[in-house]
């Protein structure tokens, strides 16, 4: 048996990861044509590359079917409950940085806070008969952020396309997102609320805590620490 790494499958985040492992001493190889979803590991015996999307490492990772994983803490938190029972992080590796906030329509000028939201949410609902629509794909997140910074009268809609342009589409009011530059934000006339935002990610390498290791597979995961410093 060999412990398996999980590493995106396309991609800057595919390349990134790669070149990490490189510069650590540990070469990763994809196989084949992009269709492929196998690799091969140099630089160190007894580790197998796994090529995931990276919405699927954290589920690979909570049921032990990987070793180890690189994706974005933010997929992390958002697809698992009790994450940190599920995943240990091992190393934030620097590259992947985005932060998820919430933005409202920059014509929103006494806007600016949670409070200020949430102000105008009931004032929103008073005046419409509705709750003001939020769109995301990270529901778990964004309403644990909402109910800590006090907003009520708002409900989440599901954004599987691009978020930011629900408002112009006028699907939905709002937005709570991942961004890194925001020149999207800008360009949909959005503005980023000015409290911390909901989340810092970036990409990580993550362990299973709940994998079954054999000895083998154990001295293995220590040498491979060993070689990347963690």
């Amino acid at each position: 048996m060999s412990l398996k790494l999980g590493v995106p499958s396309k991609g800057r985040l595919m390349e990134k990861t790669f070149d990490w492992f490189q510069d650590r001493g540990v070469t990763l190889t994809r196989s084949g044509s992009e269709r492929e979803y196998a690799g091969s590991v140099d630089g160190i015996e007894g580790v197998s590359l796994v090529l995931l999307s990276a919405g699927e490492i954290p589920r690979e990772l909570a049921a032990g079917r990987i070793h180890l994983g690189v994706t974005g803490t933010d997929l992390i938190r958002e697809k698992l409950v009790q994450w940190d029972q599920k995943v240990e992080p091992l190393a934030e590796m620097g590259f992947g940085q985005a932060d998820l906030i919430v933005a409202v329509p920059m014509a929103w000028v006494d806007v600016d806070t949670l409070d200020d939201l949430d102000a105008a949410a009931a004032a929103f609902r008073a005046r419409h008969g509705f709750r003001l629509r939020i769109a995301t794909k990270y529901h778990r997140l964004v309403r644990e952020y909402l109910r800590d910074g006090g907003v009520a009268d708002y409900r989440l809609v599901d954004s599987q396309g691009a978020t930011e342009g629900t408002v112009k589409n006028l699907t939905a009011e709002a937005i709570a997102d991942i961004t890194s530059t925001g020149e999207t934000l800008r360009a949909n006339h959005l503005k980023v609320l000015s409290d911390a935002p909901v989340l810092r990610s970036q990409a990580t390498l993550f362990r299973a805590r709940r994998a079954v290791l054999s000895d083998a597979e154990r001295e293995t995961l220590r040498r491979l620490g060993d070689l990347i410093g963690v």
